[in-house]
């Protein structure tokens, strides 16, 4: 057995997929499923997983830097940034300089960004029934330690070594 890159494992008469290949398949499929039904309140995936987090931050009281939603979300400031100017250019974000920190950019839902956070929230609550509804949903038990291994996995990750080899 040879393992031939993180998404495929070389055996002679089978293929078996490695869990990076089955990771990368699961999100793909899931990233065009939440683009898909976030689509018609005019987000995509990306800017649905910005404008909700920033909504589940709001309503915890937080009003965020982008720097804060970036690590909150584990996405790129520079792609945070890009997106929170086409969000605010909806008209569902507001961004403000932060009276603490000159160069930090505080962000606020307008009202319209509000509604439009907690639609898109109910879509893709629905949609994640929908797609964990083979584990029993997404209160299943199934479903339930999938959560936790994903978890374990996320925190235990580290960022790959640039070691300069190649697979």
């Amino acid at each position: 057995m040879e393992i031939v890159s993180m998404y495929c494992v070389y055996m002679p008469e089978e293929r078996v997929p490695t869990p990076g290949f089955l990771v990368w398949r699961l999100s793909m499929k899931w990233r065009v499923a939440v683009d898909r039904a976030v689509a018609p309140l005019g987000l995509t995936h990306a800017q649905y997983s910005v404008l909700s987090s920033l909504y589940g931050m709001v309503r915890a009281g937080e009003r965020p830097s982008q720097r804060r939603l970036a690590d909150h979300t584990g996405l790129e400031p520079i792609y945070i940034s890009k997106l929170v100017r086409a969000l605010e250019a909806a008209g569902l974000v507001d961004r403000t300089a932060d009276p603490a920190d000159t160069r930090a950019i505080q962000l606020a839902l307008t009202d319209t960004g509000s509604d439009v956070a907690e639609r898109a929230i109910a879509v893709v609550r629905d949609l994640q029934e929908e797609l964990t509804a083979p584990l029993g949903g997404t209160r299943g038990r199934r479903t339930r330690n999938l959560v936790r291994e994903l978890e374990a996995l996320l925190a235990a990750s580290s960022p790959p070594s640039n070691t300069g080899e190649a697979r």
